[in-house]
C-alpha cells in the first residue's frame, strides 16, 4: 500500500540506475586499465584537471574533485613530492598558491588519454556519428537538469 515494492519500476527509474550502474563499470574499467601503468584514480584525476586549468588553486582542484580542500591540500603535497606537480606563488593573492604540472606528469597524461581513447572505442562502438550527436544532447538536457537541482538544494543546505 503505497510503499512502491510491487509497483512496476518506471522508464525514468530503470534509465537512472542504467546510467548509475554503466558510470560504475565505466570508472571501474577505466581504473583498472591505468593501474596497470602505476597511475591511480587520485593522481590522475587530480593532474588531468590541472592540466585543463593550468595554475588552478587548491580550492578549484577540491571544488572540482569534490573533496576538502585539506584532502586536495594533501594529495596535492603528494604529487609535489612525486615531482608531478609545483606550485607557485599567486600573484594577486600571496595566501594562495597556484598548481601546475611538471614535465614529468605528461606521460601520464599520455596515458590516460591512450586508456580513455580505447575505452571510449569500445564504450561506443557500433554508435554512427548522428547517434552520437543525439545522445549528447540528450545527456547535455540532464546534465543541466542535474546542476540545475543541485544549485537550488545549495542554498538550503548552507542555512540549515
Amino acid at each position: 500500500m503505497g510503499h512502491g515494492f510491487d509497483e512496476p519500476t518506471s522508464i525514468k527509474r530503470n534509465i537512472s540506475t542504467k546510467m548509475t550502474v554503466m558510470a560504475r563499470q565505466l570508472r571501474k574499467q577505466f581504473d583498472n586499465d591505468l593501474e596497470s601503468f602505476g597511475v591511480t584514480r587520485s593522481q590522475w584525476t587530480a593532474i588531468a584537471v590541472v592540466a585543463r586549468r593550468p595554475g588552478a588553486t587548491q580550492r578549484i582542484i577540491a571544488e572540482t574533485l569534490d573533496m576538502s580542500e585539506a584532502a586536495a591540500g594533501r594529495l596535492i603535497d603528494k604529487l609535489c613530492a612525486e615531482g608531478l606537480l609545483e606550485r607557485q606563488a599567486k600573484a594577486d593573492d600571496k595566501r594562495a598558491w597556484c598548481v601546475s604540472l611538471t614535465p614529468a606528469a605528461r606521460p601520464i597524461l599520455d596515458k590516460v588519454g591512450k586508456v580513455a581513447a580505447r575505452l571510449e572505442e569500445h564504450t561506443f562502438r557500433g554508435f554512427e556519428e548522428a547517434e552520437l550527436n543525439q545522445l549528447s544532447e540528450l545527456l547535455d538536457r540532464l546534465y543541466a537538469n542535474i546542476n540545475c537541482g543541485s544549485e537550488e538544494a545549495e542554498p538550503q543546505k548552507k542555512r540549515a
